[in-house]
């Protein structure tokens, strides 16, 4: 692991210079890797185990745009690796390991870089996966993480976005909106003001620290047709799922929904919009076919997460929301685009 140097005292609270922060802060978080090197080379390795392919995704996350300036290091941490992990369990895969790449504007004080090391031990101890390389540099820009997560399923089982077939049921995990609920309190506190502190709190968990469904993989790669996970919102995820050729009429009513976000709902209903196209939920949306459908049940069910399922594709339509009347929601954008304002 590699990169641009911090000159700094290293006498004061910043660290010294990228020797410190890479073998002070994240060596520890390889320990165990044979491959990694204690972060002492440019490169590392991986022997897969035989009979199974290995499954690569990148995600970065940069302040300003999935996390705020002044959000816990820690928490930061956390959601960099989570969302990658989620990309893990939609294939059906194992996270294994990691490589990151941190971009810092100056040279970090060492409380933050603590706090943001034992966000990345949580959560790689909570994934089953370590860090194994990357990269450390300074930008003029603002701070950015890049994670690329390395995962393993048995050869020939991965998962892809594509391969759903009409007929097929539509299964989402968890609850959906409350990530985007979250980010709408995290901007302004004040709002839903309606609701207790335990139900706030929940949103803005769900936000600051989504939780992968990795206990899904195993019941994803053995009944699945296609999976993907909810990161830019639920509609335009479920377009993605269906394709070009698919679609899929979904009422809003058998979208699962928290007992914080129906409080939400039910005290202004213009959060509905958020709950559909906010995005960051990181559940998981699953196509599954008819005759799988009772082991996928039963499978999701050992797994302790719960499953929804919330339609059926068909061939020849457009993927809409139905409000109560059976009226297709309008809804002002599908989803999160980083180049759509």
């Amino acid at each position: 692991m590699s990169g641009k140097s911090f000159e700094r005292d290293s006498s004061g609270s910043r660290i010294g210079n990228e020797t410190e922060l890479i073998q002070t802060y994240l060596a520890p978080l390889a320990e165990g890797m044979a491959g990694a090197f204690g972060l002492t080379d440019d490169a590392a390795f991986l022997r897969p185990a035989s009979g199974s392919d290995l499954v690569f995704s990148s995600d970065p996350i940069i302040a300003g745009v999935h996390f705020f300036h002044d959000d816990r290091p820690a928490d930061i941490a956390w959601k960099a690796l989570a969302c990658n992990a989620s990309d893990m369990a939609a294939k059906g895969a194992a996270p294994v390991a990691y490589l990151l790449t941190l971009a810092l504007p100056e040279a970090p004080e060492r409380d933050w870089i603590a706090a943001f090391a034992d966000g990345l031990r949580a959560a790689q101890s909570e994934f089953g996966c370590k860090l194994i390389g990357g990269d450390t540099d300074v930008t003029p820009g603002p701070l950015s993480i890049g994670i690329t997560i390395i995962g393993s399923v048995a050869a020939g089982a991965f998962i892809p976005r594509g391969g759903a077939k009409a007929g097929d049921h539509v299964f989402v995990s968890g609850t959906i909106g409350d990530a985007a609920l979250g980010l709408a309190l995290r901007r302004d506190p004040s709002q839903f003001s309606t609701l207790t502190d335990d139900q706030r709190a929940l949103l803005l968990d769900r936000y600051l620290r989504p939780k992968p469904r990795l206990a899904l993989a195993g019941p994803v790669r053995s009944h699945a047709r296609s999976a993907l996970d909810v990161s830019d919102g639920l509609i335009k995820d479920l377009r993605r799922l269906a394709g070009a050729s698919l679609g899929i009429a979904v009422k809003f009513d058998d979208i699962p929904l928290s007992p914080p976000a129906r409080a939400a709902l039910a005290a202004n209903p213009n959060v509905r919009d958020s709950i559909l196209a906010g995005g960051d939920d990181y559940e998981l949306l699953i196509a599954v076919a008819p005759e799988n459908i009772e082991k996928f049940v039963t499978s999701a069910g050992e797994s302790g997460i719960r499953v929804h399922d919330i339609g059926v594709l068909e061939s020849k339509i457009t993927t809409v929301v139905l409000d109560p009347s059976g009226v297709p929601i309008a809804l002002r954008r599908p989803g999160y685009d980083h180049f759509s304002r």
